[in-house]
């Protein structure tokens, strides 16, 4: 149904997401972050809209990902048919992989980086997105993409690929949240609307955004 590739760049703390599925508006659904806490990826059969907040703002208050995604998991009677990812702001991971999820459903962690997904051909579109991810160069938004095409190439969402989105909080850059809420190609469509944020003309606006570190920023 989903497939989802969390992590988070050890050197300046900055996070990323990204996910593909094969339903509409996956970015709508599945992922949430917070440059102070980390990020979450809430997906599955039937998933939570309530999960993602709900472990960022434990996270915020000092959970680590594992007591985050426990305290969440337990008091929903519905988590058998839930997946739940998240990545704290120490780059420990943390996963719920509800029992009634379609299968193949599992996930790949190791630390700053979790790909999780359900519905999948097999095994092997998580362990091609971490490959890919890791060997890609260029920008996090670039690599996270990477990861992406990968797990589509090899075999992704048992249905069709529908929509797809990348998500990056960091302190000193405002949010990058791209989504495309349905594409026969989404990924493809999502690397061509990365590649128009990376025009000179939209950058130079963004460095007047403000940000959590420059609250008051302006040109």
């Amino acid at each position: 149904m989903t497939f989802s590739l969390l992590v988070r760049d050890p050197d300046s703390g900055v996070f990323g997401g990204a996910a593909a599925t094969g339903n509409l508006c996956v970015g709508a659904w599945v992922l949430r972050g917070d440059a102070r806490a980390g990020l979450t990826a809430s997906q599955g059969l039937y998933p939570s809209p309530m999960w993602g907040p709900e472990v960022l703002k434990l996270m915020s208050a000092g959970r680590d990902a594992a007591e985050a995604v426990r305290q969440v998991v337990a008091s929903d009677a519905g988590r058998d048919v839930r997946q739940l990812a998240a990545l704290d702001g120490n780059g420990a991971t943390a996963v719920h992989n509800g029992a009634d999820n379609l299968a193949y459903c599992g996930h790949f962690a190791a630390e700053n980086l979790l790909a999780a997904g359900n519905m999948l051909a097999s095994p092997a579109v998580l362990e091609a997105m971490v490959e890919a991810f890791a060997s890609a160069t260029g920008t996090l938004p670039a690599r996270l993409i990477a990861g992406l095409a990968a797990g589509a190439a090899a075999g992704g969402d048992l249905r069709r690929l529908m929509s797809a989105a990348i998500l990056v909080v960091s302190p000193d850059a405002p949010p990058l949240d791209l989504r495309i809420d349905q594409a026969g190609d989404p990924v493809g469509a999502l690397r061509g609307l990365y590649e128009r944020t990376c025009d000179p003309a939209f950058r130079n606006w963004l460095a007047g955004i403000p940000t959590l570190n420059d609250p008051e920023r302006a040109p």
